[in-house]
């Protein structure tokens, strides 16, 4: 009987320990899904000290993930939530005129449907109005037009079955967005539709990180340099073939404010907050990438230009 209890007891102290052991698998395991989740997963990111993203400066910052990159030295000058997943809003947009621009040749012919005129805004675009793929990409990328997105994912998505739905077509080019992403990998980002507007009032039409949105910006620059011409300027003429010239009116509100502007996107949505990419050479051959994501609407070009003059500030006591 004495040996039943202890072999009892054993078996007590085994099971409570077993049960232990599997409650803080569950809580790691919880705790890692979470940070998953919420894109954190992604490994640290080295950051090159420097006095001029101070304290000061970071308090003065809105938004809630920044990624600030030195392109030609292959630093992070300053980072800040770089890995969390947000909503992309129109930076979306990148990844849409990347896919088409590697699809099709830029005098590829884009025509506006009724389909394409049915999203979200009026850019001024017309039913039936013919345009290049460069020159439609140029005014989209520029004023943000989502139907000239939608118009260029109507036409590239169909080209392996013509017969599909609008819904149909757009979901594979969504698909080829998706299939990109992993390509460059892109670890935070997923795609569910082509404009980045919010598919709800709690789900982002796309998710991504500030570090992805960079990394992709950095690939735009290094294949298709041509592709972010138009978003230099404040304001440009461009010409559909119908011979129509629109109008596009940049909304980076700090396009010709930044010294040696390379390319630029916003992006704006109820979810996501503002959103703003750029790329810049203030230097001959000394790009910087400056990404912010979760500010607000103004608050992403405050953000923006304060980065923008710390970047300029580093590089002046260098």
């Amino acid at each position: 009987m004495p040996e039943q209890k202890l072999i009892q007891g054993y078996e007590i102290r085994f099971l409570a320990s077993l049960f232990v052991v599997l409650t803080l698998m569950m809580i790691i395991s919880y705790v890692l899904g979470a940070r998953v989740e919420r894109g954190d997963a992604s490994k640290p990111t080295q950051v090159v000290a420097s006095p001029v993203f101070n304290e000061d400066l970071v308090n003065q910052l809105q938004a809630k993930s920044v990624y600030v990159y030195d392109v030609r030295n292959q630093s992070v000058l300053f980072a800040k939530n770089e890995n969390t997943r947000l909503p992309l809003a129109s930076l979306t947009k990148l990844m849409t005129a990347l896919v088409a621009s590697e699809r099709s040749p830029s005098y590829g012919t884009v025509t506006i449907t009724k389909e394409a005129l049915a999203a979200e805004g009026d850019s001024g675009l017309l039913a039936g109005e013919k345009w290049s793929l460069k020159n439609l990409l140029d005014f989209s990328l520029t004023t943000s037009s989502n139907d000239g997105m939608r118009a260029v994912a109507l036409t590239f998505g169909a080209i392996h079955d013509s017969t599909a739905t609008p819904d149909e077509i757009i979901g594979n080019f969504v698909g080829l967005m998706n299939e990109k992403a992993r390509e460059l990998d892109l670890k935070n980002t997923y795609f569910w539709n082509e404009t980045g507007l919010d598919e709800s009032e709690q789900k982002g039409g796309a998710y991504g990180s500030a570090k992805d949105v960079a990394t992709l910006l950095e690939y735009i620059l290094r294949k298709e340099p041509e592709m972010l011409e138009t978003t230099r300027q404040s304001m440009s003429d461009v010409v559909s073939l119908d011979g129509l010239i629109h109008k596009a009116k940049n909304t980076n509100l700090l396009a010709g404010a930044i010294p040696g502007l390379m390319g630029s996107k916003t992006g704006f949505t109820n979810t996501a907050g503002g959103n703003l990419a750029i790329a810049f050479d203030p230097e001959l051959g000394r790009p910087f990438i400056i990404v912010v994501m979760g500010s607000t609407e103004n608050g992403r070009f405050e953000d923006v230009g304060l980065l923008t003059n710390a970047v300029l500030k580093q590089i002046k006591e260098n």
